[in-house]
């Protein structure tokens, strides 16, 4: 569950790092409050998985998710680069990803 908890934190710093765009520069109210709200969500899910999870993994793990989805969606929503050294670096992020969550998948099992 924490590990799901995680994930769900990621998304939501997503969401509020792409609305950063939206806010322009906190001066529109109602983008500035879901930007904040969602900063809320995602930093309690980060403490509700830091609860299990080695805080290095879970915040590795959450910066990542952000920073690649982050990455992505403003290549397709604000047409930002997409040359491939670019892309490959994001998939190295996403390569980072996965590496740390098998490493706590074996983390557990042998505890």
């Amino acid at each position: 569950m924490h590990w799901l908890y995680l994930v769900v934190a990621g998304l939501f710093e997503i969401g509020w790092a792409i609305g950063l765009k939206y806010t322009d520069g906190f001066t529109r109210l109602w983008p500035s409050l879901l930007v904040v709200a969602g900063m809320a969500v995602s930093f309690f899910l980060l403490a509700l998985a830091a609860k299990e999870i080695p805080i290095g993994t879970a915040y590795a793990v959450w910066a990542g998710i952000g920073a690649a989805g982050t990455a992505i969606l403003g290549m397709i929503l604000f047409g930002e680069s997409r040359d491939l050294l670019r892309l490959g670096l994001v998939f190295t992020i996403v390569v980072c990803i996965v590496g740390l969550k098998v490493l706590g998948i074996r983390e557990d099992l042998a505890s």
